[in-house]
């Protein structure tokens, strides 16, 4: 393999613009030698000054690369270190305290800290479990970091030595050892000593000494590239979608000749259902092939654990085996003349086998998978009592273009509650009279097509109760309208079936509300979830600046196939209004329901992308488990601090402070962190307010310049990531002398 494939199999998609541009570089490289003058047609002299040229800019681009990974390097270097130390002191905090709960008599006393919180603000232990996930995370950064270090490394000597290759010369040797090899990124060692450090604290501290279990949970899935399927499971999908298939082309047939009941429409919207959920789970067996085919890391995104997860083949392996399951108890139904067993029967036999497969608590079937998705959808049903993270919304919005499958269950349960008639095998081809289970007369129905809607709506409104966004204010109400689009469906057609004078009042008003409900969605859909439309899109028309996907015309026939889904209800209503044909809305329902979900088969592909641009834009590539940002008590705290004349030691007139200070600055925890030392004052994401009061403590810098650069430290946080600022790291670097004695970093 070459290297710039190796290169872009295995580099870390969230850090891809810190890698060495290596394509970028063999390109100007190739296209000097073609672009250089023959020695036939002119003299030596003007070939080597012309190769003198080409040389000069080309080690500048290499002294830019190189700057640009060394400071990236630094930066994750730094941060690694003191997510490393925090949990480390998080860690002995739960030691600690779990030998004091067992009433151990040994513990040493803690100083008291100088700051004085309340007990819940410096206390807050996390148990073994959540400190195990938190160094694995960990590890797979480091890990990381420590493939990005050799990456990079391994594309300065390829190139470099392509150089002195094409141009006959020994000056890309040269520049190499005098530069690269001498570089920060490749001399530092630290990586090594923190991966060491790691797997000594888990297999002593958190595995009880045993290695061979400590080095199975810090376990790197393969990097750049899926993890290996068993060939038995691959096996297996073909088996499962070749019979479904077959069983399919069989299923329509045998309904064609044999089903002549009066009604089809009762097995119809119960079957329904259940083939919806097959064809979401098969799409979504492909959006993950494309995802990572694309390199969206979507097991970041939906903080799935890197090394056990589904794979697309497990989804349609899934999907496949359902389906056979869906076709055979369709079967069941339609040759039930010939079984005597009722027809019924088959679709409980069906759902209730499903339901079981789902809550099955043996850990077997991708037991870590279901159990999962059995937590999601706790956290989606109960979302004004959790915060809500992206894996939650996202469900929720699945859960939308799923309502059919919700409404199908509503009539299923109302249906052999109050229709079904058990003395008759055909039960669900009888022509019942009162049909009362399809209509929006008895008004469940119409709440259960508001859930899904619903349940959004309140994860809007408390994700504006943690973060005081009006933006998700501006959201909640995108779906606060399907509310009026589902109310005024029901009164027209209640009002209708009993020939009320203002029914066509709610039918207009129905129209109009769902226009409004199209355009806010679509707009939404463009804008917001996809991020589309950028003024800053450049040579990407009508896009964003950044794409994954290969071909802009992916990007532009999404847009048009939202567009039309978006307003498919203009048929829907035209056909069901004007009454050309009897059931004209269940035929209409039955085409449009997975029109929808493949509508959101496609949302998904650029949702997930637009968010993983997010990802790329903080460099984020890793879940950050243990470490939370400040929280404005903690700012507030510091502020107040600096305000004060005798706010710290340094600022009385008794200078008895220095072996003092060397304590009470290092141990006082706020309440989001502990302060910990520092490994280099270029990084200081979440400690520069430390440094700050430091600083001023210290008479190193006046009180306006740290209040200054506090507040423009605060300006530049945006997700609890501080920005790159050089005016930080000069800042840093000043009062780095005064803070070196004190064993700050």
């Amino acid at each position: 393999m070459k290297f710039a494939e190796h290169l872009a199999a295995h580099i870390t998609p969230e850090w891809r613009k810190q890698y060495i541009q290596y394509e970028a570089l063999k390109e100007m490289l190739y296209a000097a030698v073609d672009q250089a003058p023959s020695i036939e047609d002119t003299d030596e002299d003007t070939v080597k000054r012309c190769f003198a040229t080409f040389e000069e800019k080309f080690f500048q681009t290499c002294e830019k690369e190189l700057a640009k990974i060394n400071i990236f390097y630094s930066e994750k270097l730094a941060e690694a270190q003191r997510r490393f130390t925090t949990l480390r002191t998080e860690l002995q905090s739960t030691l600690d305290a779990q030998k004091e709960a067992s009433g151990a008599s040994t513990l040493q006393r803690r100083r008291k800290p100088v700051f004085h919180l309340s007990h819940e603000e410096r206390v807050q232990h996390r148990n073994i479990r959540d400190l195990k996930l938190a160094f694995s995370e960990l590890y797979l950064s480091l890990i990381l970091l420590q493939n990005y270090q050799n990456l990079n490394f391994t594309g300065f000597r390829k190139i470099l030595k392509k150089h002195d290759k094409n141009l006959e010369t020994t000056r890309g040797a040269e520049w190499r050892v005098a530069e690269v090899e001498v570089a920060p990124f490749y001399t530092c060692k630290k990586i090594n000593q923190l991966i060491s450090e790691t797997e000594e604290v888990v297999t002593n501290e958190l595995e009880d000494g045993d290695r061979q279990k400590a080095m199975k949970r810090l376990r790197v899935p393969p990097l750049g590239a899926a993890q290996p399927v068993p060939a038995w499971t691959t096996f297996r999908v073909g088996l499962f979608c070749g019979l479904f298939i077959a069983l399919n082309v069989t299923v329509i047939l045998s309904g064609v000749a044999f089903i002549d009941g009066p009604n089809v429409w009762p097995l119809v919207r119960i079957y329904r259902g259940g083939f919806l959920l097959i064809e979401f789970l098969f799409l979504l067996g492909i959006n993950t092939y494309g995802w990572r085919q694309a390199g969206v890391n979507h097991v970041l995104i939906f903080e799935l654990n890197p090394r056990s997860n589904l794979s697309h083949q497990h989804l349609f392996e899934i999907a496949g085996f359902l389906g056979v399951l869906w076709c055979l108890s369709l079967l069941a139904c339609i040759y039930g003349r010939f079984t005597y067993i009722p027809m019924q029967v088959n679709p409980l036999i069906l759902y209730g086998f499903m339901l079981l497969f789902l809550i099955n608590p043996t850990k077997t079937l991708y037991y870590k998978s279901r159990f999962w998705l059995l937590k999601l959808l706790f956290r989606v049903f109960t979302a004004p009592f959790h915060k809500v993270g992206f894996a939650d919304f996202w469900l929720a919005d699945q859960l939308n273009s799923l309502v059919v499958i919700l409404m199908d269950l509503e009539y299923m349960i109302c249906f052999y509650s109050f229709e079904v008639q058990w003395e008759d095998n055909a039960g669900l081809l009888a022509d019942t009279d009162n049909q009362i289970c399809n209509s929006y007369s008895y008004g469940v129905r119409a709440v259960v097509q508001c859930i899904p809607a619903w349940l959004r709506f309140i994860q809007c409104l408390r994700r504006y109760r943690d973060n005081k966004r009006a933006f998700h204010l501006v959201n909640a109400g995108k779906y606060s309208t399907t509310f009026f689009v589902v109310t005024f469906a029901a009164l027209y057609s209640t009002h209708k079936a009993k020939n009320h004078s203002d029914t066509q009042v709610f039918f207009y008003l129905w129209i109009i509300f769902c226009f409004i409900s199209s355009c806010y969605t679509l707009i939404w859909d463009l804008k917001m979830d996809w991020g589309l439309f950028d003024k800053n899109a450049g040579e990407n028309t009508f896009l964003r600046e950044g794409i994954v996907y290969p071909q802009k015309a992916y990007y532009y026939c999404a847009i048009v196939e939202d567009v039309i889904l978006r307003f498919a209800w203009t048929i829907q209503i035209s056909l069901t209004s004007m009454q050309i044909f009897p059931y004209a809305a269940d035929i209409i329902s039955t085409v449009f329901a997975p029109l929808e979900v493949f509508r959101r088969f496609v949302w998904n592909f650029f949702r997930l992308e637009n968010e993983h641009l997010n990802n790329c834009g903080e460099f984020r590539a890793v879940r950050d488990i243990s470490v939370a940002p400040l929280n404005a008590d903690d700012l507030t705290l510091l502020d107040q601090m600096m305000d004060q004349e005798d706010g710290v030691r340094n600022r009385r007139k008794n200078k008895q402070w220095k072996r003092s200070l060397s304590v009470s600055l290092r141990r006082p925890r706020l309440a989001s962190q502990y302060v910990q030392p520092l490994p280099c004052p270029r990084a200081l994401p979440r400690s520069c307010w430390w440094c700050l009061l430091g600083a001023y403590g210290l008479g190193v810098l006046p009180r306006e310049s740290c209040k200054g650069a506090a507040q423009r430290f605060q300006s530049d946080t945006k997700g609890g990531q501080v920005q790159l600022v050089n005016e930080r790291s000069s800042l840093c670097q000043g009062i780095n002398p005064s803070f070196r004695h004190l064993g700050f970093w």
